[in-house]
């Protein structure tokens, strides 16, 4: 998961995440979590961001790798390298 948001609630959003996720660097969590986990994340970090103006992308690395993004697309891809 990587995120781009305001500086108003970028504290927010790390401290959130570092509760599900491993920080790996400046703005980028990774884990592996269940189905519920994930699910309660995605809804805290709705709570947590204004979607009109910060950009969630989570990408789910299993079988088939996707890409989700919530809140604004700042730059569309097609495809994942």
């Amino acid at each position: 998961m990587v995120y781009d948001v305001s500086v108003d609630r970028v504290n927010k959003v790390k401290k959130f995440l570092r509760q599900h996720l491993h920080w790996v660097q400046n703005s980028v969590f990774e884990g592996e979590v269940t189905l519920a986990e994930f699910e309660r994340i995605q809804e805290g970090i709705k709570e947590l961001i204004n979607k009109d103006e910060d950009s969630v992308i989570i990408y789910k690395l299993r079988s088939m790798p996707q890409r989700e993004t919530i809140g604004i697309e700042k730059n569309p891809i097609e495809d994942i390298i």
